[in-house]
């Protein structure tokens, strides 16, 4: 029975991502995109999983190597329409992402009060470089060990925003993020802005907030009016 055992563990870690996809020749940046089975009856957010520099590339495959499709593949199931393009290299491109965004809009079944982004390290930057530039297309973000520019203090001030940071990051320090946080306070110091400084936290043991229910709790929870 024991090959059996192994093919139904097989069967359930798998799945959710068998669902997976990817579209490659639609958008500059290609992506894979998880579509929910009830998408065809109402509505589904969409949730923006930005990389980091270590998964860019040509290969679309190695987005799968940490973060939301990373723990979609060991079995979480998620409410939304995921996307996740890569980035070949450089920086991400804040227009670039809303192309890919306007795409999934155009061709799926989407609800335009709910869409949000996340992302880690490289990610994380181009997290806050999107919502900076095009806050009113999002609902709230989720941005991990990266940065942003001072400059868009006030236009994310906007829209709820989850900065969160290792105090032990040697990679990107900590700086990086408090930069963000305090143009975002002297803009609005009512802004709805949650700055978690993870305790002992590096620049890749913070992964595992992708493997727990509380950003995911905290994003679908947010919704515009």
């Amino acid at each position: 029975m024991k090959p059996l055992y192994i093919f139904l563990w097989f069967l359930s870690i798998h799945s959710v991502s068998a669902q997976l996809k990817t579209i490659t020749d639609k958008t500059t940046y290609p992506f894979w995109i998880n579509v929910p089975e009830k998408e065809s009856a109402e509505k589904q957010p969409i949730l923006i999983f930005l990389h980091g520099k270590s998964l860019s590339g040509t290969d679309l495959n190695r987005v799968r190597r940490y973060g939301v499709l990373r723990a979609m593949d060991k079995g979480r199931k998620i409410p939304a329409i995921v996307v996740a393009p890569q980035l070949a290299k450089g920086s991400w491109n804040p227009d670039k992402v809303l192309e890919v965004l306007e795409y999934v809009q155009k061709n799926y079944n989407t609800d335009s009060t709910r869409i949000y982004v996340c992302g880690m390290s490289l990610g994380g930057y181009g997290t806050l470089h999107f919502a900076g530039k095009h806050a009113d297309k999002i609902t709230a973000a989720v941005a991990i060990c990266g940065g942003g520019n001072v400059n868009d203090g006030c236009k994310l001030a906007t829209i709820p925003l989850w900065i969160q940071h290792g105090d032990k990051d040697y990679i990107v320090p900590i700086s990086e993020s408090e930069k963000v946080v305090n143009a975002i306070r002297k803009c609005n110091e009512k802004a709805k802005l949650i700055f978690t400084v993870i305790k002992g936290g590096n620049h890749g043991s913070v992964e595992n907030i992708f493997h727990q229910d509380a950003m995911y709790n905290w994003l679908f929870e947010q919704k515009k009016e």
